[in-house]
């Protein structure tokens, strides 16, 4: 397999703000941190290219030393292969564990916004490992998925206000399965793809993955710019759109119904077909989220993702899409250069957490909702520099920090054992190296005791007493 090269301005928009001039840490040390940091949440992929070590300092007006040095480290880490005239590649450890973010069993992780599972997922699995009795003598081979199971997640959608019927829906392997599998049919090389700005990591990754190019619209205070919007839908002449309204990550932010159909209008109008990303739908926590935006677009040219995973549990790895019929069997035809379907026992469970969730998703909401005031005033005792927005719902919250200083933050929780998710993970090009996505999603113990090794990191790092002028919300 060829390795990607990575060109120096792409690794140094990456990079972010890793240098700190006042710190004591040699630049060398800096700088393999920063690196071993991006290796370690996957924006630098395993066989990566680095630029060589000439054309790297003079692009981080570094000394060659510098960089030699650094990627000497990684290298004796195992984060590093180098081979004379090849450069250096991308690799991770050789050993039984990889020191991943996936299985560091020692870290906390302050990087993932996700919930374990609740007694309700043993009960959906025994009920699935009975109710599958009856699949047995058929080959479990089905693109569109369980018919059981499409028509409630379709009935679902038409309580919500959307009318659905089972031919309207796909069973897939998660959203970003699903999403993946719209690039594949809509787009080919260089198509733009418009997104908010910020959005989720794995979406740019998926849009990048298609050979893609995404196009960001900075989202404002509040709300949407839905003029920004329609004037990037102009310019750009994207394919598709994604959008993540209900309970957006990382901002927790819910679109208005007003703004949910100025956007279908505006998508309608330039002939953009919307790919809307609903899996955060159900954790919301004063109020439902309005209509779903495909609802607002009757002339059907809206894409919406769901997913099984924050409602119910990562585990499941279940999604689905909901498209017009027409659209649903061009994507079951474009899935067969894929896969053959979604697992059955996965899709019996799902069935039943769907048919049961009125029983314990209102626990769930009102669990993260204590969870959520307990993370705010955790911030506010202990980090009173740091500025965020009460979520409407979700999992996190989106924390500004008074400067940029999340990569540098973030590499020295790493050393501490703390993985964080900077904002430039959400970002293009390096944006939001002043924000952290802080999720609330852990038991308030295993937070208050992150959040206590964070702090004298942070008191160190912000000498200065870096604050805003005015308070956060």
């Amino acid at each position: 397999m060829s390795s990607r090269r990575f060109g120096s301005q792409s690794l140094v928009r990456l990079l972010g703000h890793w240098q700190q001039d006042t710190s004591r840490t040699p630049l060398w040390r800096q700088l393999a941190d920063a690196l071993r940091l991006l290796i370690l949440d996957g924006r630098l992929a395993l066989d990566t290219r680095l630029p060589g070590e000439r054309e790297l300092a003079l692009t981080l007006a570094v000394s060659r030393t510098t960089v030699s040095s650094a990627l000497a480290h990684l290298r004796d880490e195992g984060y590093l292969e180098s081979r004379h005239g090849s450069g250096s590649r991308v690799i991770l450890p050789d050993s039984r564990t990889p020191p991943t973010r996936a299985n560091a069993s020692a870290a906390l992780d302050l990087s993932t916004a996700a919930l374990g599972a609740g007694p309700e997922i043993h009960q959906a699995y025994t009920h699935a490992l009975t109710a599958i009795t009856q699949h047995l003598t058929q080959t479990g081979y089905d693109q569109l998925g369980l018919l059981a199971l499409r028509d409630a997640i379709a009935a679902r959608y038409t309580s919500r206000g959307l009318p659905t019927r089972p031919e309207e829906v796909m069973v897939v392997n998660g959203a970003v399965s699903g999403l993946a599998l719209v690039l594949r049919m809509f787009t080919g090389p260089g198509d733009r793809v418009v997104v908010d700005h910020p959005t989720y990591p794995l979406a740019i990754a998926a849009i990048q993955g298609a050979s893609c190019r995404p196009v960001g619209v900075s989202l404002p205070q509040t709300g949407w710019d839905i003029d920004g919007f329609a004037a990037t839908l102009a310019q750009t002449a994207p394919r598709l759109a994604y959008l993540m309204p209900d309970f957006h990550n990382p901002t927790g932010r819910c679109m208005d119904a007003t703004s949910r159909e100025a956007i279908a209008a505006i998508a309608a109008h330039v002939r953009t077909t919307l790919v809307v990303d609903e899996t955060m739908v159900d954790l919301w926590f004063d109020a439902p989220p309005p209509p779903p935006l495909a609802s607002f677009c009757p002339n059907g040219n809206v894409i919406t993702l769901g997913s099984a995973g924050k409602s119910f549990w990562g585990g499941l790895r279940l999604g689905w899409v909901r498209a017009p019929a027409r659209t649903i069997a061009a994507l079951a035809q474009t899935r067969d250069t894929l896969d053959l379907g979604s697992p059955l026992l996965e899709q019996l469970a799902t069935l039943w957490l769907i048919e049961n969730g009125d029983t314990f998703l209102p626990a769930r909401r009102e669990m993260l909702r204590e969870r959520r005031d307990r993370c705010a005033a955790l911030l506010r005792e202990h980090f009173p520099e740091w500025r965020f927005q009460m979520p409407e719902g979700g999992l996190s919250y989106w924390v500004e920090l008074p400067d940029m200083l999340a990569t540098q933050l973030a590499t020295r929780a790493e050393a501490a054992g703390i993985h964080l998710g900077t904002g430039t993970r959400f970002g293009l090009s390096g944006s939001f190296d002043r924000y952290l996505r802080m999720p609330f999603s852990l038991e308030t113990a295993e937070l208050e005791s992150a959040l206590m090794r964070i702090k004298p990191l942070w008191l160190a790092l912000n000498k200065s007493g870096r604050a805003f002028k005015r308070p956060f919300v």
